[in-house]
């Protein structure tokens, strides 16, 4: 049900689920495969999230002797967090399973492929979580032509509902 926003038990709408999307990853890469993952953090950092303090725009997802890593994430330090505040751009480890590692190695090995955060959310349990995905670069040809497209589509929808 594309366009409907989720509801949680309680009647509530679930927009702020979402804590940060990468919107520029849609548009510089195909998306082949994409993955829900936890991540470690200290607790400032959880602070952090929860006021929409991060940005992935720049993050990408790395494979390290059998572990996802994140790097590039920037978490802005929480102010009320005087003694054991956290370092805004630190790599942070993501926690997925044995066999969607080796997926996931795999197919970054693989040439022009590559690891990048589509968005960060919470869990129904209020857990921290990433969307990690399997992407191809475009080149510059291809967002053009995919803009083109985008375009066309949204005219058409323009022109049915104006008929209606």
């Amino acid at each position: 049900m594309a366009g409907k926003k989720s509801k949680s038990k309680s009647g509530k709408k679930n927009d702020d689920r979402f804590v940060c999307r990468n919107r520029r990853a849609r548009h510089e890469y195909d998306i082949l495969d994409s993955l829900e993952c936890g991540i470690v953090l200290t607790g400032s950092e959880v602070k952090s999230v929860r006021d929409h303090k991060v940005s992935i725009e720049e993050a990408y997802g790395k494979v390290e002797r059998g572990e996802v890593w994140l790097i590039g994430c920037d978490i802005a330090p929480y102010p009320q967090a005087t003694i054991m505040n956290h370092e805004p751009r630190r790599t942070r480890k993501l926690l997925l399973s044995r066999r969607e590692i080796r997926k996931f190695a795999e197919a970054a090995d693989q040439q022009g492929l590559t690891l990048i955060p589509l968005d960060v959310h919470f869990s129904d349990r209020g857990l921290v979580k990433v969307t990690l995905a399997v992407a191809r670069g475009r080149k510059l040809h291809d967002k053009r032509e995919n803009l083109k497209k985008e375009t066309a589509k949204k005219e058409m929808r323009e022109a049915i509902r104006a008929r209606r």
